[in-house]
């Protein structure tokens, strides 16, 4: 079996990619007739709406992710899974017999949003820590990256599916389908070999279990690095759920079906950077620093495409950036933390993560609203950019990073504190790098 693909031969890995591969096309699907439903049945074109609905179905991230992961440290994640993905299709039932039955209002979305937000908030952790019960630890990068293919493969299919069956027959059957799938991962986790499944340790019921979490992390810079980066990354530029809504209705005059193709189109460039990753062993703060630079600057230019079909393609690199970003960032806090602190140190940096979006959302929504979507687009690529020089230059300075040149491919690289070990020399410039407790800085720093 190829390298890419490497876990699936793993079976209850197998069961769950597939059946996780049906839910997330549900949930491509619903997140499309949602930001629909908002935008153009509950409102006048409205970008703010949408941005408020997005915040409030990232808001509970926010409020519970440090709870969330403690635990998701404590609990037997297969049986805790169940009942989170069980909760999210409830909710997307409950949708749609409000949307069938022509009773949906504003405020009933934002309050199915923030239900959604507030089961896939204690989900969240728990799956990040199940995916290492069903691989080897070796195996583990590889799962990571799988998984985020699975979503973006979703993604191919689930917003053109939804654009087609919005303008077909409404969006009130796409909320019933999504909730429908929930009902794939919730078998596939019932009827899992549980003899097959790998030990991981479990967090014993103690005080203070959120402060250590956050010690652990205060003396891990590269955990420090990631976080600082990706909340700028999240709050600011990938905002893509509402600011590509509103390009395709205010900047090209378009309906659901372009929203829903420029999503799909949007998800070639996922996947592509979801199997890179895949392939991936050894991942590094310094893949997740060059790719947002890289975010940035693809961002900038689409935000400047005169027309839609130009738009579209230029979603490709866009979407293969975003998923480096994403994965490089997942990979790197999973591979480089205890195991016993994986829940905690995963739930903190998902605060950061989807935590910031409910600040990011409604300002980018406001600022479409007044200025244009392209105005939008523009500062979240503006943003990534500063965001990754900053964290460049910091990096360097603290962890004395240098630069060597090569006739041959790469021609440039750097030497830092993984490359100092292996010369073995001391691997200086990583706070932390030889305290057990700060165990992976040194290897994950670059």
């Amino acid at each position: 079996m190829s390298s890419t693909f490497e876990s699936l031969k793993f079976h209850n890995y197998r069961i769950w990619f597939f059946a996780a591969l049906v839910a997330n096309t549900g949930t491509w699907m619903q997140r499309v007739a949602q930001d629909w439903l908002v935008l153009r049945i509950l409102t006048n074109d409205s970008a703010s709406a949408t941005g408020i609905t997005t915040a409030l179905q990232f808001l509970p991230a926010m409020l519970f992710s440090a709870h969330a992961g403690l635990i998701a440290d404590r609990v037997d994640q297969r049986k805790f899974l169940i009942v989170t993905q069980s909760a999210m299709g409830v909710v997307s039932l409950a949708l749609a017999v409000d949307v069938l039955a022509g009773h949906a209002a504003l405020w009933h979305v934002y309050l199915a949003a923030f239900a959604t937000g507030l089961a896939a908030a204690y989900d969240s952790p728990a799956r990040q820590i199940f995916v290492a019960r069903m691989v080897p630890a070796e195996n583990l990068a590889n799962a990571v990256g799988l998984n985020s293919a699975s979503f973006n493969a979703a993604r191919l299919l689930g917003p053109a599916a939804s654009g087609l069956v919005i303008a077909w027959i409404g969006p009130g059957w796409v909320f019933l389908v999504n909730a429908l799938t929930f009902l794939f991962p919730a078998l596939a986790l019932a009827t899992m070999r549980v003899a097959e499944l790998y030990d991981v340790p479990r967090a014993s019921r103690a005080k203070g279990q959120l402060r250590e979490g956050l010690a652990y992390i205060r003396h891990r810079t590269d955990i420090i690095v990631i976080i600082a980066v990706i909340s700028v990354v999240s709050m600011f530029t990938l905002n893509f759920q509402v600011t590509m809504a509103a390009m395709v209705r205010s900047a090209f005059d378009m309906e659901s079906d372009a929203y829903g193709t420029v999503s799909s189109i949007f998800a070639v460039g996922s996947l592509a950077g979801a199997l890179w990753a895949a392939r991936r062993k050894s991942p590094r703060v310094r893949t997740l620093v060059v790719a947002s630079f890289f975010l940035g600057v693809f961002t900038i230019l689409m935000a400047l495409t005169p027309n839609y079909q130009l738009f579209a393609v230029s979603t490709i690199p866009v979407g293969l950036c975003v998923l480096t970003v994403l994965t490089s960032a997942n990979q790197t806090v999973q591979l480089n933390t205890e195991p016993a602190m994986r829940g905690r140190v995963m739930s903190i940096y998902m605060m950061f993560f989807l935590g910031t979006t409910p600040i990011g959302a409604p300002i980018m929504g406001w600022v479409s609203d007044q200025w244009g979507p392209r105005i939008a687009i523009l500062a979240g690529g503006i943003a990534a950019v500063l965001a990754a020089v900053v964290a460049g230059i910091w990096a360097r300075r603290h962890w004395h990073i240098d630069f060597a040149y090569s006739s041959t491919r790469p021609f440039l690289s750097t030497i830092g504190p993984r490359e100092r070990a292996a010369d073995g020399a001391p691997a200086d410039g990583v706070q932390g790098a030889g305290d057990p407790d700060a165990s992976g800085a040194s290897s994950a720093a670059q």
